[in-house]
């Protein structure tokens, strides 16, 4: 992740994956990037294999519901899910679907997956949960088919931005053109404002709302290959001291140094949150009260206190930084 200037960041995804579909927020967004309530439809003979997916994926979901084939299954069922699961051919699921198709930003996604879960092939709404839930059925084994031009190229769209940092486009159309940019390697870093504030933005601006008015960023450094678990219990303890929990936390953030650390994005994943990476030179302005030794042997500030200011809304330590099973260290910021 980068960061410009003035501490406003650019986002990783939770997972660490370029489709930036794990980590799902708790409160999905009007805008539809994140699909909550999938309905899988099948064939009745492939009913066996649609409840191993639904076993498979129910607990990343809302509902997980099974529907058995007819010629108007996806017309009576649309607009009441967010995400459609065709255990079917892409043809079928392409011509029953493409006469119900209006705006990408009200549709719902949809995935096609063979009987021997084989491929997951997001075909319409890619960056509206059809990629994400198809990074989820590759868990099963399927192969998840990528062809929105950002992830096929290995980069993060700005939808899967949006999410790593619990936000919501506002105005879709601009994405047009900022993906692109992202392709390009031109959009440079997300830039955070606070209010109140007036903004004035052009066509191929994408503004980014925040979901949650309140919470906290959670700084962490960990010695390499952590284990998930430490992560996940050194975040609930020093959470517990504060009287919060993983339901309170904005996104975790640490240095540009723990980018594909395995240990740290499966926990991000674990307690629904994304990751935010921060280069060094933001660290530096940002540098938390406390001691560190990577300053004296790496060169750099601290990790965990120094990102958690940088992240905060009010950039300011709701708790100083402690280790915990000599693996992982946690600052909070608020």
């Amino acid at each position: 992740m980068s960061t410009d200037a003035d501490g406003t960041t650019d986002a990783d995804d939770a997972s660490g994956d370029s489709d930036g579909s794990s980590g799902h927020c708790s409160t999905p967004d009007s805008d539809g990037e994140v699909a909550e309530e999938i309905a899988i439809i099948s064939f009745e003979r492939k009913l066996d294999t649609a409840a191993e997916i639904a076993e498979g994926i129910g607990d990343e979901y809302d509902a997980v519901d099974i529907a058995e084939y007819h010629g108007d299954v996806f017309a009576e069922l649309w607009g009441e899910y967010d995400c459609f699961v065709g255990l079917m051919a892409s043809g079928i699921a392409m011509r029953k679907t493409a006469p119900l198709l209006d705006d990408k930003w009200d549709d719902p996604a949809i995935v096609v997956v063979d009987e021997e879960l084989t491929w997951a092939i997001p075909i319409t709404g890619g960056h509206h949960g059809a990629n994400q839930v198809a990074h989820d059925l590759s868990k099963l084994g399927a192969v998840p088919a990528m062809t929105t031009a950002s992830e096929a190229a290995g980069k993060q769209g700005v939808e899967s931005k949006a999410k790593a940092l619990d936000t919501h486009v506002v105005n879709g159309d601009s994405t047009v053109a900022t993906n692109l940019a992202v392709l390009n390697e031109e959009l440079g870093p997300v830039a955070r404002l606070d209010g109140p504030r007036a903004v004035l933005v052009g066509d191929d601006v994408t503004v980014l709302k925040r979901n949650a008015d309140e919470g906290v960023v959670l700084g962490t450094g960990t010695v390499s290959g952590v284990d998930a678990e430490q992560v996940v219990d050194a975040w609930e303890r020093a959470l517990a001291d504060l009287d919060l929990t993983v339901d309170d936390v904005d996104f975790v953030a640490t240095g540009t140094r723990k980018e594909g650390e395995e240990g740290l994005y499966e926990a991000a994943e674990a307690i629904g949150a994304g990751v935010v990476l921060f280069e060094k030179e933001t660290l530096e302005r940002f540098e938390g009260p406390s001691p560190s030794r990577s300053k004296e042997l790496i060169g750099w500030p601290g990790i965990a206190e120094a990102s958690a200011i940088a992240g905060g809304r009010d950039h300011e330590l709701a708790r100083e930084k402690e280790r915990f099973d000599d693996a992982v260290t946690v600052a909070v910021g608020r």
